[in-house]
């Protein structure tokens, strides 16, 4: 019974992760380059279907992006994981992480102060003068697929570069920062759709309170039921 408890919650924080990873790079939008990426990489001339086909390879270029920048990043942090952590319990990975998500939840709402290590920069708005759309796209999506060479307004990068590092294993850190780009990727998607580009960044404006807000209760949401299943 007690292996069958401890396999449950296992199996518990692993999908509670992942769900968190996915929210993550999805609440990354709410950022000045989450704004750009969404501006920038928009279908040339009105909106119709030869419009978008022609816009097509960006996006598929743009998250071809993601994934190279997801690739590097992964690869680098998980085989600095495995020659630092590989000794690590998975207790401990747990326990500190889920703190650390506390800390980070408090942070968004505004009761504590954490150390928010960030490249405070936006992704090159020149360089759609410079390169074709579909580069661009390239472009946009290593920068933005690296993570931290531009500002992430999310502090739940954080949690998933610590459980890339502590997981001491390549493939679970590339996979960890791949889902988390997944979400970051997944709006660009928008401009499949009829929406001007004012309704879409005003609608990113009004939620941008409430996008930090609904951060911060995932972050304590998760940390908290983290520890739960640790004690249990």
């Amino acid at each position: 019974y007690l292996m069958n408890s401890q396999a449950a919650g296992i199996t518990g924080l692993y999908w509670m992760f992942m769900v968190l990873t996915l929210a993550g790079g999805f609440l990354s939008t709410w950022s000045p380059c989450g704004y750009s990426s969404l501006s920038l990489l928009r279908p040339a001339g009105k909106y119709s279907l030869g419009s978008v086909a022609r816009w097509t390879p960006t996006f598929l270029t743009h998250a071809l992006g993601y994934a190279i920048g997801a690739l590097m990043l992964g690869g680098a942090i998980g085989l600095l994981g495995w020659m630092a952590f590989s000794q690590l319990p998975f207790t401990y990975m747990v326990g500190g992480l889920s703190l650390l998500a506390l800390g980070y939840g408090a942070h968004q709402f505004g009761f504590l102060k954490m150390p928010y290590p960030q490249r405070r920069a936006q992704v090159p708005h020149d360089a759609r003068f410079r390169f074709r759309s579909s580069t661009i796209g390239l472009l946009y999506g290593y920068a933005l697929g690296m993570n931290y060479l531009t500002y992430v307004q999310t502090p739940i990068l954080y949690i998933v570069t610590g459980v890339a590092l502590l997981s001491a294993d390549v493939m679970t850190a590339i996979t960890v920062f791949a889902i988390f780009n997944i979400g970051r990727c997944l709006p660009v998607a928008i401009n499949f759709l009829p929406i001007s580009n004012q309704s879409v960044q005003a609608w990113l404006a009004r939620w941008q309170e409430r996008a930090v807000e609904v951060d911060g209760f995932l972050l304590v949401l998760a940390g908290s039921a983290a520890l739960t299943l640790l004690v249990i």
